[in-house]
C-alpha cells in the first residue's frame, strides 16, 4: 500500500500541529489528489532552532487513502510517495530443515529482535543471556551502588534489554534499514509512548524501555519460545545438521545460533579468537562523559525561550574532524544520569542514563576520540587491553572503590587538579566520585582530542563555556573493537550454523540499528530454513 508525504512543513514552536495537518491538505488538493476517506497523520516532527528568535517545528504529514496525484506537481510542493512504513514483515519460509531450535545468544535489542521476528514466524527460538531478568538486574545495580559489590553476570551490561535498558532508551539512527520504524512501531505495540513514531529524535527512556523489554520477552514465549536466564555461552561446537552450544547451564542442542552477545562480552571474544573464528580489528571510540546543568543546555539551544515547556529538553550531537582523529559527542542524555558501567571487578567505565521524563538537573554526554586498528598494529587483543587499562586506570583513580574519578573542564584545560564540583554536581553512582587528574591516564592523543573539542563545541554551544561542568571517566564500551566476519548470508566465515550480529559483532552502534540487524539475521534464517513442527 502507497502513501502520500508531504514534507518540510515549518511552523513557529508555538503553532498546533492541526495546522500542519491543514498545510499538508491544502497541497495535496492543488496536486490535484482526491481525499474524499482519506486520512491525514503527522509522521515526522522535528524542532529547528538554528535562529533562537525564530524556534520551529518541521513537519512531515503522511496521507493514507489519497488517490489521484498529478505527479508533475509532485517535487514542486514537497510531495512524495512511501510504502506504509508500519507494515508487517513477510518472509517467505525456506525448504532447508533445522537440525533442532534455533538458539538467540543475548538479550539486547539485536538478539531480542531476532527472537521475536522467529516467535512470530513460528520458529520456536531458545533465548538465553549470562544475565538476570529485568527485575534480578535493577536489584543488582541498586545493590552494586549501595554495597560496592559487583556482580560480574547481571549487571548494566549483561542480561535482560543488554546494555541499552540502563540508556536514555534513545532511538535515533543514521542507517537508512527499512525496518527501523518497524522497530519503533513493535516498541509501541509492547508498551512505549506513540510519540516515538512522530518524533524525529525518538526516545523511550530506561524507566519505559524495562516495561517493553518485559513484555516482548513475554510475548515471545507466548508464541512458543523459550526464555533462559542466567545462561552463559561457553563455546560452539558444529557437528553434521546442528550445533551443540555449551553454556553455564549445560549443552543446548540447536540448529542455528545467532549470537548477539553485546558489546561487553570479552570472555566470549576471547573463546572465537581461540576456536578460529575470523575476526577483524575495526576503529571505535573511547572517552569520558561530560555533565552540564540542564538549562544551560536548554540555554544554549534555545535562548530566552529556554523551560518553555511546549520545547522538548534540549541535546545537542556535535563534532570535530578537523584533527588526525575525530572527536564527537555520542549518546547525550537530557536531563540524566551518569552510569557505573563496569562488567568488570576493579574497573570503572561511565555511561549515561536517563528516565522517559528526562527531569534529572543534569545533561550529559560522551565526548569521544576516535582510535584505529593501526594503533594496535591490528592486533584485537591489544585494542581490548586499552580499553581494560583505561577502565583500570581510572578504578584507581577513583580511589579503588569504583568511585568515578571527575574533574572539572576548567582543571583539565589548565592542566590542574584543584577544584572540587560546584555548581554540577556529578550524578554518578548518586554522587559517589573522587576529584582526580584523570589526564594523568589518558594517552596524549585522547587528551589532545578532548581539548581540541572542547575548543571546538565552545564556539557552537554556551555551555561548553562553562569551566565548572564536569568531566567523569572513562567512557570505553561504545562499540566493539572488533567484527566477526560474516559472509552475504550473514553466516560467520568458515561457519555453517552461526550468525554473528549486533554491535558485539560489529554491525551496530545503537539500540535501532541493533534491532534491525537482529531482524536481518532473523530474515536470513528464515528464508533458509523451514519452521519446525
Amino acid at each position: 500500500m502507497k502513501f502520500l508525504l508531504v514534507s518540510d512543513i515549518k511552523l513557529p514552536y508555538l503553532s498546533d500541529e492541526r495546522e500542519a495537518l491543514a498545510i499538508a491538505k491544502n497541497k495535496l488538493k492543488r496536486a490535484g489528489a482526491s481525499l474524499d476517506g482519506a486520512e491525514l497523520s503527522v509522521y515526522k516532527r522535528s524542532v529547528d532552532a538554528r535562529d533562537r528568535n525564530a524556534i520551529s517545528f518541521v513537519y512531515s504529514v503522511m496521507a493514507s487513502g489519497a488517490c489521484g496525484v498529478d505527479r508533475s506537481k509532485m517535487t514542486a510542493l514537497k510531495i512524495s510517495e512511501i510504502s506504509d512504513p508500519y507494515a508487517e514483515l513477510s518472509f517467505s519460509p525456506g525448504s532447508e530443515a533445522l537440525g533442532g531450535r534455533v538458539l538467540v545468544v543475548g538479550m539486547g535489542p539485536c538478539g531480542l529482535f531476532a527472537a521475536y521476528l522467529l516467535a512470530k514466524h513460528g520458529y520456536r527460538p531458545i533465548i538465553i543471556d549470562r544475565g538476570g531478568s529485568i527485575d534480578e538486574r535493577v536489584k543488582a545495580v541498586s545493590s552494586f551502588y549501595k554495597t560496592g559489590s559487583l556482580d560480574t553476570e547481571t549487571n548494566v551490561q549483561f542480561g535482560a534489554g543488554g546494555a541499552g535498558t540502563f540508556s536514555d532508551g534513545k532511538l535515533v539512527t543514521r542507517i537508512k534499514d527499512p525496518s527501523c520504524s518497524y522497530v519503533l512501531k513493535t516498541f509501541v505495540d509492547h508498551g512505549a509512548d506513540k510519540d516515538i513514531l512522530k518524533n524525529a529524535k525518538p526516545h523511550i527512556g530506561t524507566d519505559v524501555l524495562r516495561s517493553v523489554v518485559d513484555n516482548m520477552l513475554s510475548e515471545i514465549v507466548r508464541l512458543g519460545g523459550e526464555v533462559i536466564y542466567n545462561c552463559r555461552l561457553d563455546g560452539i561446537t558444529e557437528s553434521g545438521s546442528y550445533c551443540i552450544a555449551k553454556t553455564s547451564k549445560g549443552d543446548i542442542s540447536c540448529g542455528a545460533v545467532v549470537l548477539a552477545v553485546g558489546h561487553s562480552a570479552r570472555d566470549t571474544y576471547e573463546y572465537l579468537l581461540s576456536s578460529g573464528f575470523s575476526i577483524l580489528p575495526k576503529s571505535f571510540s573511547v572517552g569520558v562523559r561530560i555533565e552540564h546543568l540542564q538549562e544551560d543546555v536548554d540555554r544554549s539551544l534555545y535562548g530566552d525561550r529556554a523551560g518553555d515547556i511546549r520545547l522538548p529538553r534540549g541535546e545537542y550531537a556535535l563534532s570535530n574532524t578537523k584533527g588526525e582523529r575525530g572527536v564527537y559527542t555520542f549518546c547525550m542524555c537530557p536531563g540524566g544520569y551518569v552510569m557505573a558501567a563496569t562488567s568488570e571487578e576493579g574497573r570503572v567505565v561511565v555511561n549515561g542514563m536517563s528516565e522517559k521524563a528526562r527531569d534529572g538537573k543534569n545533561a550529559n554526554s560522551a565526548m569521544l576520540v576516535s582510535v584505529t586498528p593501526e594503533d594496535f598494529s591490528f592486533d584485537v587483543r591489544k585494542a581490548i587491553a586499552f580499553q581494560r587499562k583505561l577502565e583500570s586506570d581510572a578504578y584507581i583513580l577513583g580511589a579503588s572503590n569504583y568511585n568515578a574519578p571527575v574533574l572539572t573542564v576548567g582543571d583539565f584545560i589548565d592542566g590542574k587538579c584543584i577544584n572540587e564540583p560546584s555548581k554540577v554536581i556529578p550524578t554518578y553512582m548518586d554522587g559517589k566520585y573522587t576529584v582526580a587528574n584523570i589526564a594523568s591516564a589518558m594517552p596524549r592523543f585522547l587528551c589532545d582530542g578532548l581539548l581540541r573539542g572542547l575548543s571546538s563545541f565552545s564556539k557552537k554551544m554556551e555551555c561548553f563555556n562553562d569551566r565548572s561542568a564536569v568531566l567523569s571517566a572513562f567512557e570505553t564500551r561504545t562499540s566493539a573493537p572488533l567484527r566477526i566476519v560474516r559472509e552475504p548470508d550473514m553466516i560467520a566465515k568458515g561457519r555453517r550454523f552461526i550468525y554473528p550480529c549486533g554491535e558485539g559483532a560489529g554491525y551496530a552502534g545503537g539500540i535501532t540499528s541493533a534491532a534491525c540487524d537482529g531482524i536481518n539475521v532473523a530474515k536470513k534464517i528464515i528464508e533458509r530454513f523451514k519452521p519446525q513442527n
